[in-house]
């Protein structure tokens, strides 16, 4: 008999009309594309060239990087990681492989994460990139990366 009445509450009480209910995020493709941008012709470009101009361009100047390299804890500001990106050998004047790689973009509003995978050198990074609109300009506020073996 319990189970008879728990049936037929069920149905006079649907059990999702209760649920929580979640806004689809719809895709704005004018940021993503201009967020797509910033990556390739500043973010890759930049580390592909060795060019801090473009790097400066896209980070935010109080940005934070974070991750690991090799199981090795990484941790540096945008103006410590742009350095150093300029103090070494490019791997466009290495002639080493570059392949840069957009996996994902997500946004919402003025923020966005950015999920990508570089190969490079003897290294297999996926970073995740927080972008945020400031001014009018996607800029990466927030880096965090880590290399996985090949």
């Amino acid at each position: 008999m319990k189970v008879l009445l728990l049936f037929a509450w069920l149905f006079i009480f649907p059990v999702n009309s209760f649920a929580q209910k979640i806004k689809v995020m719809k895709t704005d493709t004018v940021q993503e594309t201009e967020i797509r941008n910033a990556i390739e012709q500043y973010y890759f470009k930049g580390i592909y060239e060795g060019n801090t101009g473009l790097l400066k361009q896209v980070f935010y100047k109080d940005a934070l990087l974070f991750g690991d390299i090799k199981g090795v804890p990484y941790y540096k500001t945008a103006t410590q990681y742009i350095e150093g990106v300029g103090s070494r050998i490019s791997p466009q004047k290495s002639g080493k492989d570059f392949k840069p790689t957009i996996i994902s973009i997500d946004v919402i509003n003025t923020i966005a994460t950015a999920k990508l995978n570089v190969k490079m050198y003897d290294f297999n990074y996926y970073n995740f990139i927080t972008f945020h609109k400031i001014d009018g300009k996607w800029l990466i506020v927030n880096k965090t990366l880590t290399d996985v073996e090949l």
